[in-house]
């Protein structure tokens, strides 16, 4: 029977913590892979990867999933509004089913930002911290492909828009968040832990700057008020709602949210985070 199980193991974040439990020498008969649709996960199966069908809006499928397993990697829902019942719909089933650890993904300063996207993660650590179970929590940054995906935008225009005030940003990449989920789930740890995790700050000046240097194609970044920039997405196509909801996000950095001077990351990753430069490099690719 499986040791460990990642929820949302077909996504781009659970998919890398599985192959980071593999090349660490987790073997294949050890893991879980909990996905809502298996046929997507074939490729974790011919490598040995058990898969266990499970769907967080439906809370029947949980217990079967998380049966047997010791320890479980929760992967936040990618619906706002709906996370906490989501979440603790697999809490409950975990407490049920006996699992001894819980790893769960949350976003920095969880319990004291403003981010919009962070109530539902408070309220998950909250409810974690009432069910008993050991857990730990990894309060992860945002992750710099939230802008190296956006090279082309920013190669067509010659500019970033930002509404971060000169304000850094503790991005780190997708593989460094998964590695350190991977390294959470399989050290041993009493009691209960919180880990802040970010990679190395940047400014959107410096973003600009290592984009051009990285692509030969000069980029620009144009500071502006949260509301210019609403303004400027609506502009170009969002509606008002996700306009203002993406403004406030870059608030949250220029309110100094999303920046940390915590080493949590590099110790658990045993590295320092991938540099910024490389991530480009690595995209632009």
């Amino acid at each position: 029977m499986p040791t460990y199980a990642v929820t949302g193991a077909t996504g781009r974040l659970g998919r890398l913590v599985i192959e980071q439990l593999l090349d660490t020498g987790v073997p294949a008969t050890e893991i879980a892979a909990i996905v809502r649709s298996p046929e997507k996960a074939a490729d974790l199966a011919a490598r040995g990867v058990e898969i266990r069908r499970a769907d967080y809006d439906d809370p029947s499928t949980l217990p079967g999933a998380v049966a047997l397993v010791r320890r479980l990697l929760l992967i936040s829902g990618d619906t706002p509004g709906q996370r906490t019942a989501q979440h603790t719909a697999v809490i409950e089933a975990a407490a049920l089913a006996g699992v001894e650890r819980l790893v769960y993904t949350s976003i920095l300063k969880a319990d004291t930002t403003t981010n919009p996207l962070a109530p539902e993660h408070k309220a998950t650590e909250e409810i974690l911290a009432a069910s008993g179970l050991p857990h730990t929590v990894l309060r992860n940054g945002w992750y710099t492909e939230n802008y190296t995906d956006q090279l082309p935008q920013y190669l067509q225009s010659g500019t970033i828009l930002g509404a971060t005030g000169g304000s850094k940003v503790s991005a780190a990449a997708r593989i460094d968040y998964a590695t350190a989920a991977a390294a959470a789930l399989t050290r041993d740890e009493d009691g209960n832990t919180v880990y802040e995790l970010g990679g190395t700050a940047f400014t959107f000046d410096e973003l600009a700057d290592a984009v051009t240097e990285v692509t030969g194609t000069t980029i620009v970044h144009r500071d502006l008020s949260a509301a210019e920039l609403a303004s400027a997405l609506e502009n170009v196509g969002l509606d008002a709602g996700t306009a203002g909801f993406v403004a406030a996000l870059d608030h949250s950095i220029a309110i100094g949210e999303l920046a940390t001077d915590s080493d949590d990351l590099s110790r658990l990753i045993g590295r320092p985070g991938t540099p910024l430069r490389d991530a480009i490099r690595a995209a632009r690719a």
